[in-house]
């Protein structure tokens, strides 16, 4: 309708209806669909009506205050294990912008312990605030931190720590920790769990709730971390149902559907356990591991901020000009997201793609000095073996870095910028082959 004011705007609008005229106030949002008008009412609701159904509307001068839940705040018991719950953001600590409609990254994370009152029970919370992020903005300085946070809250006597987490890099922030505290071969001295939530907490399908639940008791009451596999879990609903969250290896999870609330699973292993949540409260199913005694680290390996990482996927469109560029920037390693068993597209058999040729020849050549290479499954799950194909062989003669991995493609890259973090090519070359945290259990390389 034109004329109608930006989003945000507190109006008056008067409605045709069966009954006769009815008169709304709120604030103007964009239109939910063409031809449609939507305002934000004051107890928080969103109405829209057809613009043929609006006789008249009006700007106000004034704000309009709006509805806000006054929930209590309550006392913590002492005698409970001291949990830190550490907040960067994303949808899990999320709700709607009042002036647009929109969900923000804004939630305070005392609110979060606010609108889960169930979590008095469990733990005796210290909530902590990194910052207030989407997960696609997050950087290697903010791994950096949240272990930084991790190492602070145990030397204060937590038990465990909860990094509150916006699920679309969760599984590499949940990498970073578990290589941070345990890639040298140690283990942290208290549980880390990432979570995060599909949907945000003002939403009635929302499993913000059930996983800040489910996580916060493993932090209190799961097994101290044996530094394989469990240095840090995600945390996440297992099922699209309620009452039942994953826990799954940090060093080996991914997130694979966008919009599911058991958007996460385990790749090439199989979940840890998982947290039952019940009318009686929460409860652990696992079956407890048997690994070599690893010494409790004091403090977590830091990842070199300055370390650069260039990827690329092999495809028809993998181009040399490209990873040359790579090349000329100065980019610490190449980290090639293979096809099949880890291929990239280096053969010319129809003597018809000299792109193929020019490719082999800058790798070998980048390798012959001292470059780093190392190819991933995009497959996602299953193995790296260059010994099924010829071309795979010739990879290996070349001094691709990758044969004998299971590790996903998205904690590679962590596992990458750790070893790179301690070393040069010999680092990466000696730890790429090795179970550093539980990431690459072993297969038939045959």
């Amino acid at each position: 309708m034109e004329g109608w004011p930006a989003p945000g705007t507190p109006v008056r609008m008067v409605v045709k209806t069966w009954s006769g005229k009815v008169e709304h106030q709120g604030l103007a949002l964009p239109p939910s669909s063409p031809n449609v008008l939507t305002i934000k009412l004051q107890n928080g609701y969103n109405v829209s009506f057809p613009e043929s159904y609006v006789d008249s509307f009006q700007e106000l001068g004034e704000s309009l205050p709006m509805e806000v839940p006054n929930i209590p705040t309550f006392e913590q018991d002492e005698s409970l294990p001291l949990v830190h719950l550490i907040h960067t953001g994303g949808t899990i600590a999320s709700k709607v912008d009042y002036a647009t409609g929109a969900v923000s990254a804004r939630f305070d994370p005392h609110e979060l312990l606010d609108a889960v009152p169930e979590l008095r029970k469990i733990a005796r919370i210290r909530a902590v605030k990194l910052g207030n992020m989407w997960s696609d903005d997050l950087r290697p300085r903010h791994w950096n931190r949240m272990l930084k946070a991790t190492e602070e809250a145990f030397s204060e006597g937590a038990v465990g720590c909860v990094i509150t987490h916006g699920t679309d890099t969760l599984h590499l922030s949940a990498a970073a920790m578990s290589y941070g505290w345990s890639g040298q071969g140690g283990r942290p001295p208290g549980r880390i769990v990432l979570t995060g939530s599909q949907r945000s907490p003002d939403r009635g399908s929302s499993d913000a709730a059930e996983n800040l639940i489910a996580s916060v008791y493993w932090a209190a009451n799961g097994p101290t971390p044996s530094g394989f596999r469990d240095s840090s879990v995600a945390i996440m609903h297992a099922n699209s149902s309620d009452g039942k969250c994953a826990v799954l290896p940090g060093c080996a999870c991914r997130k694979y559907h966008s919009s599911r609330r058991d958007a996460f699973k385990a790749i090439n292993q199989e979940p840890i356990g998982y947290v039952k949540i019940g009318r009686e409260g929460a409860s652990i199913d696992y079956s407890p591991e048997a690994h070599d005694a690893r010494i409790e680290a004091i403090s977590p390996k830091l990842f070199d901020e300055n370390v650069r990482i260039a990827q690329f996927i092999s495809d028809p469109h993998l181009h040399p000009d490209l990873v040359q560029g790579a090349i000329d920037s100065g980019f610490d390693a190449l980290l090639f997201h293979g096809t099949g068993l880890g291929h990239l597209p280096i053969s010319n058999p129809e003597e018809d793609s000299l792109e193929n040729t020019r490719l082999r020849v800058m790798l070998e050549d980048h390798i012959s000095s001292k470059g780093i290479v190392v190819v991933v499954p995009q497959t996602i799950h299953g193995p790296v073996n260059m010994n099924v194909y010829s071309k795979g062989r010739d990879q290996q003669q070349m001094g691709i870095i990758g044969h004998g991995s299971l590790c996903p493609p998205g904690s590679a890259l962590v596992k990458l910028h750790h070893l790179l973090s301690v070393g040069g090519r010999e680092v990466v070359e000696d730890g790429w082959s090795r179970d550093l945290v539980g990431e690459n259990p072993p297969f038939s390389k045959d």
